[in-house]
């Protein structure tokens, strides 16, 4: 029963959120951390969103802006730590250091360690999921399995969504 009440609410929410449904519209969502951790920088002059899936097409639009610095912000979950976070921000980082032709400079111990944590799991991405707290947690929950191993594919997503205005993330 639980399945089948699972897979009714996706197939609604896949229709609602349809091209043709949401086409021209405003969407927000707000979340736990997320919304926060944007809050905190979007006075930024460069923001974007990125996950495992869209490593290539946000770290090759930051290499392209050619910037000095560049700031790599993990949200977390519920005001912790986040060990899906601090994966994929060392995926940005490793990405940065094999695919510039410039000197990556790592300035902070967090980031060497999210580099760590990348190179320890980058062959297992979704053991490492699975293994996070967030990952116990919805697994916990019920038949999540799908969701996990969509958010541990990589590259495979060419959407940058990035702040076109103070607050508003849109996918270009």
């Amino acid at each position: 029963m639980a399945r089948r009440l699972r897979a009714l609410i996706w197939e609604i929410l896949l229709y609602q959120f349809q091209k043709k449904v949401v086409n021209g519209k405003r969407l927000f969502m707000s979340t736990t951390n997320g919304t926060k951790s944007l809050q905190k920088v979007q006075n930024a002059t460069h923001l974007f969103a990125m996950g495992l899936p869209n490593r290539k097409a946000v770290a090759e639009k930051i290499i392209s802006l050619n910037k000095e610095n560049v700031l790599i912000l993990g949200s977390g979950w519920e005001g912790s730590y986040s060990l899906e976070d601090s994966l994929a921000a060392g995926a940005l980082a490793s990405y940065f250091k094999q695919n510039c032709d410039f000197e990556i400079n790592i300035i902070n111990d967090e980031l060497q360690a999210a580099l760590a944590l990348w190179d320890f799991w980058k062959n297992d991405i979704l053991k490492c999921l699975k293994t996070a707290t967030h990952g116990k947690r919805l697994t916990s929950l019920g038949d999540y399995e799908d969701d996990l191993k969509c958010c541990s594919e990589l590259d495979c997503l060419d959407i940058v969504p990035a702040q076109v205005e103070r607050g508003v993330i849109r996918a270009s």
